[in-house]
């Protein structure tokens, strides 16, 4: 599928001051422009520029001939670009005012301003990438870490997509030996087929299982661990957001209740980006701001992918711990013993009491002993026995993760065919929906509406 011949125009890069700033245009007469555009110091033309090739000239205002500013001009022509169509970058000083006058000048010029994310729509529309891959481009765009990173990039570089492809030719053999018994009634093999067939989706559910295994963990590494500090005041929640950010980001005192507002921040845990959130002291409190964010810690502890519950070493557990302790139902927490360098008092048997098989960490946040064991515990935690994401395909998009769960209910249903004894024709019912269900990730067979809500994410000018 082609795009249209329009050609499209924007800033990529981000605004604001910077030493470089870079205006791409793509499309039929992308080259075109550039040459009403462009005065190279050699004096050749546009026109007769080479692919690929870097030149350094002028960008001067054809209505008035005066010069904008000096730029490298770059011609990537048709297919060997970006959207494989002709594409021109005008590298140029990175300011707002000369970037905004080169791209009004290349409007004014024919080119239209481009959608977000319409660069690598086409590149996606004219088969340079498929869908997967070009969702990998924004994650690039957005990691947070050297692991989500690599996850992006082996997704890019279509890690993902050619297993998902192995699926869909596994499924479309399956397709074939049954239809092949459909038009050979005479030979009697609708049986055999469909025994065959079974153990074939068997190995496939098989396949998509382990994929969806990665699923919780692709998620983490491409937006973040939601992680919520919580506990009775002053017990050093604030101590230990900025031990782990190793910078004074809260305001930590001897004063309980300091923290009273919601402090987020992203944090860097052996390539697992955590989306770490610092909350008010839960307690009862007759101070009305305080209350506010006493009550705002209750509801992220709901939301949170994992709670760390402080505690304190050298005092009792007091009401306000248990209140604290029974927040955890049904969460996924790390119970932390602040303050083990001074003299204990906690009861450690009364504790494991109460919180059962939930992880321990003991740690003193002053003294820097035991972070390197809590950071070592979630990352085992968000890993669980995985492979390293450098190693296989993740899958680090909820679309991709429910496509994936809906082509393994349609083996299910299949299989269930198969066992009902029904003819073949109605297997292939099923198996061609898995096909479908598993081609909407790579964009085989997706509905432009959802290409159209994909591209949105992106930012204009990639």
């Amino acid at each position: 599928m082609l795009t249209g011949d329009d050609t499209i125009s924007a800033i990529a890069t981000a605004i604001g001051e910077g030493g470089i700033g870079i205006v791409r245009v793509s499309g039929s007469k992308a080259v075109a422009i550039a040459d009403k555009l462009f005065i190279g110091r050699t004096g050749k033309r546009v026109a007769d520029i080479m692919s690929h090739q870097v030149v350094f000239g002028d960008i001067v205002d054809p209505a008035s001939d005066e010069t904008v500013d000096e730029a490298i001009l770059i011609i990537m022509r048709a297919p060997r670009s970006y959207t494989r169509e002709d594409v021109v970058e005008i590298h140029c000083h990175g300011g707002p005012v000369p970037l905004k006058k080169i791209l009004d000048l290349t409007l004014m010029l024919g080119a239209r301003l481009a959608e977000p994310g319409e660069f690598t729509k086409r590149a996606f529309l004219n088969g340079r990438l498929d869908l997967a891959q070009a969702e990998a481009v924004i994650d690039i765009i957005r990691s947070k870490t050297d692991a989500s990173l690599k996850t992006a990039v082996g997704n890019l570089s279509g890690r993902l997509s050619a297993e998902i492809k192995h699926l869909r030719h596994d499924i479309l053999r399956m397709i074939a030996q049954l239809e092949a018994a459909i038009d050979f009634p005479e030979e009697d093999i609708e049986e055999a087929a469909a025994t065959d067939v079974a153990e074939l989706i068997i190995k496939a559910k098989a396949e998509i299982d382990k994929l969806l295994a990665t699923a919780q963990t692709g998620r983490i590494l491409r937006e973040g661990l939601a992680t919520v500090i919580i506990g009775k005041p002053n017990v050093g929640k604030s101590s230990l957001l900025n031990a782990l950010l190793r910078e004074k980001r809260a305001i930590v005192t001897d004063i309980p209740g300091t923290t009273r507002d919601i402090i987020e921040e992203y944090v860097n845990i052996r390539g697992i980006p955590l989306k770490i959130i610092d909350t008010a002291g839960i307690r009862e409190t007759a101070d009305v701001v305080e209350k506010i964010g006493v009550e705002r810690a209750k509801e992220l502890v709901s939301q949170a992918d994992l709670i760390l519950l402080l505690l304190d070493a050298s005092m009792p557990l007091s009401p306000e711990d248990r209140g604290v302790l029974e927040l955890l139902s049904g969460r996924q927490a790390i119970i932390l013993v602040n303050k083990s360098d001074l003299p204990p008092l906690l009861d450690f048997e009364e504790l494991d009491e109460i919180i059962g098989s939930r992880l321990v960490v003991r740690i003193s946040v002053t003294q820097g002993e035991g972070l390197s064991e809590l950071e070592q515990t979630i990352v085992d935690m968000v890993y669980s026995g995985q492979v390293s994401q450098g190693e296989a395909a993740f899958v680090n998009n909820v679309r991709h993760a429910d496509a994936l769960r809906h082509t393994n209910q349609r083996l299910e249903d299949a299989l269930a065919t198969i066992e009902a004894g029904m003819p073949p024709d109605c297997i292939v019912v099923d198996l061609r929906s898995a096909w479908e269900k598993l081609g909407e990730i790579t964009g085989d067979t997706v509905g432009e509406d959802i290409i159209d809500q994909i591209f949105t994410q992106f930012c204009i000018g990639k």
